[in-house]
């Protein structure tokens, strides 16, 4: 793929923030032991969801809440998945 030209942006892009950006959208293979923790980290939040879902009557809050769980999940996986 062909690198976003950074000098002709409307707005400028430095080289660091170029860099993340590319790290953020990029497939990170999972490494030994990473699998692992990502299921240990979504059954955890799945007995947190099930709590949730059994304790709170059905509502636009308790459906933000399992979405906000949904992308803690996601947020603490990508975190195992591009910083180690």
């Amino acid at each position: 793929m062909a690198r976003y030209d950074i000098d002709t942006a409307t707005y400028p892009i430095d080289e660091a923030t170029y860099d993340a950006v590319v790290d953020r959208f990029t497939y990170h293979a999972p490494k030994e032991g990473q699998p692992e923790r990502y299921g240990a980290l979504r059954s955890k939040a799945k007995s947190m969801a099930l709590m949730i879902t059994g304790e709170c009557p059905p509502s636009v809050e308790r459906d933000l809440a399992l979405a906000k769980l949904d992308s803690v999940v996601m947020h603490a996986n990508a975190a195992i998945a591009r910083h180690e």
